[in-house]
C-alpha cells in the first residue's frame, strides 16, 4: 500500500468511526430511555440489557453504515478539498480515481461486511434479542415471541401437501397436533395426525399417530399405527422452509416497502415450495430478492456519489459536506422506498426496482466525477 493510500484512509477512519459509534450510542440512549420502564418490569439486570443492545447492533448497522460512510467521506473530502491537498495530488500527476481508490475499496469491503450481516446474524438477532428480554421470567406486553408460532397452515405447492400445525418452536423444529394432509395420484387422500412430530437427520418422526386414507370412491377409515411412531424419509420438508413460510406469512406489504425483511436463504428455502406463485405474492418475493442482493451495494454507491460532491478545490466549510450527505442520503431513502414499493405492487419488474436507486446514484456520481476539474 503507498504512503498516500495510508494516509487518505487515516484521514477517513477517524471521522468514520466517530459516525459509526455516534449512530450506535444515539440509538441505544434514545431506546433506553422509552424502554427503561419495561426493562425494569422484565426485572432485566444492567448486563442483560447492555447484551441485549449489543445483540441488536449489527441489525443497526446494516442501516447506518452507508450514512456514516458518506458522511465521513464527505467531512474527509471537504477537508482535504480546504486544504488544497487534492490539488496537490492531482498536480503531482495522480488521477482523480486512482486517489480515491482507498475510498472504493473501503466501500467494497462495507458491501461484503453488510451483506454477511443481512445472511448470517440479522435474521436470528430478533429472536436471540427477545430471549433476552424473557430469561427472567417476564412477558413481553403487546408482541409475540418470535420463537413460537401457533395455528400455523401452509400448502406445500411443490409436492401438494396441507399442514395444520397447533404449535410450532421455531428454534427446535419440533411441532405439536400435526395434521399433514396430501393426496396421490389416483385421488385418494391420506391424512397424519399425531400428538407430536420432530425433524432428525432429515427424517420426520411422527409421535401418538393416526393414519386416515381415503379412496378414490370416497370411502374413508381411520387406521391407528401399530408402533405409534411413523417415520417419513421421503418429505423434504425442513424446519428452515417451514421458518420461511413463517417469515413470509407476516411479511407486510408496507413492511416489504421499508427495506429487505427476508434473508436470500429464507426466500430460495420459500421458492423451493412454492414454485407457481400467484402474480401479487411474486412480485412481492422477487423484490424482496433483488432488494436484499442490491442493497449490500449502497456501501459502494455512496462512495461513488460522494467523489464529486467532495471533491471540488475551494475554501469551503467543512459543515458543507454534512449538509451534502443529508441532502443525498434523504433523496436516496425518497427513491428507495418509491422504486420498492412499485416493484412490491408489481407496477415494476423487481430487477429495476430493486437496482434502480443504486444505479440512478451511480451513475450519476460517476458523470459528475468525469466533470470534476
Amino acid at each position: 500500500m503507498r504512503l498516500l493510500d495510508r494516509y487518505l484512509l487515516r484521514e477517513l477512519v477517524v471521522p468514520l468511526g466517530y459516525c459509526l459509534g455516534l449512530f450506535v450510542v444515539f440509538w441505544a440512549a434514545f431506546d433506553l430511555l422509552g424502554e427503561i420502564y419495561t426493562y425494569r418490569e422484565l426485572n432485566l439486570t444492567f448486563l442483560d440489557v447492555a447484551q441485549y443492545y449489543l445483540i441488536r447492533a449489527p441489525q443497526l448497522l446494516v442501516t447506518v453504515i452507508p450514512i456514516a460512510l458518506l458522511l465521513a467521506l464527505l467531512y474527509a473530502l471537504t477537508n482535504h478539498a480546504r486544504h488544497q491537498e487534492l490539488t496537490a495530488m492531482r498536480a503531482a500527476g495522480v488521477s482523480l480515481w486512482r486517489l480515491c481508490a482507498p475510498y472504493l475499496g473501503v466501500g467494497a469491503a462495507f458491501t461484503v461486511g453488510v451483506f454477511l450481516l443481512n445472511e448470517l446474524w440479522v435474521p436470528r438477532s430478533l429472536a436471540a434479542a427477545n430471549s433476552i428480554l424473557t430469561r427472567r421470567g417476564g412477558k413481553l406486553k403487546d408482541q409475540v415471541d418470535p420463537r413460537w408460532a401457533r395455528d400455523l397452515t401452509f400448502f406445500n405447492e411443490r409436492d401438494k401437501r396441507l399442514w395444520n400445525i397447533g404449535l410450532y418452536d421455531r428454534k427446535t423444529g419440533r411441532m405439536w397436533l400435526p395434521n399433514v394432509e396430501w393426496w396421490t395420484g389416483d385421488g385418494g387422500r391420506h391424512r397424519v395426525a399425531a400428538a407430536q412430530a420432530s425433524y432428525t437427520n432429515r427424517v420426520w418422526r411422527f409421535e401418538d399417530v393416526r393414519e386416515l386414507h381415503s379412496d378414490p370412491d370416497g370411502e374413508s377409515r381411520w387406521q391407528r399405527s401399530e408402533t405409534n411412531r411413523l417415520e417419513l424419509a421421503d418429505w423434504n420438508e425442513t424446519p428452515e422452509q417451514i421458518d420461511s413460510e413463517i417469515v413470509f406469512m407476516h411479511l407486510t406489504s408496507i413492511e416489504a416497502t421499508e427495506r429487505p425483511q427476508m434473508s436470500i436463504r429464507q426466500i430460495l428455502n420459500y421458492q423451493q415450495l412454492h414454485p407457481d406463485l400467484r402474480a401479487e405474492r411474486r412480485a412481492k418475493l422477487k423484490t424482496q430478492l433483488h432488494a436484499r442482493i442490491a442493497e449490500p451495494w449502497t456501501s459502494l454507491v455512496v462512495v461513488l456519489i460522494a467523489i464529486p460532491f467532495g471533491t471540488p478545490s475551494g475554501r469551503r466549510n467543512v459543515f458543507v459536506g454534512v449538509a451534502s450527505s443529508i441532502f443525498i442520503a434523504f433523496v436516496y431513502f425518497v427513491l428507495n422506498r418509491f422504486a420498492l414499493a412499485l416493484g412490491t405492487g408489481g407496477y415494476l419488474p423487481a430487477l429495476l426496482a430493486a437496482w434502480l436507486p443504486n444505479l440512478a446514484f451511480a451513475g450519476t456520481g460517476i458523470w459528475l466525477t468525469r466533470r470534476v476539474r
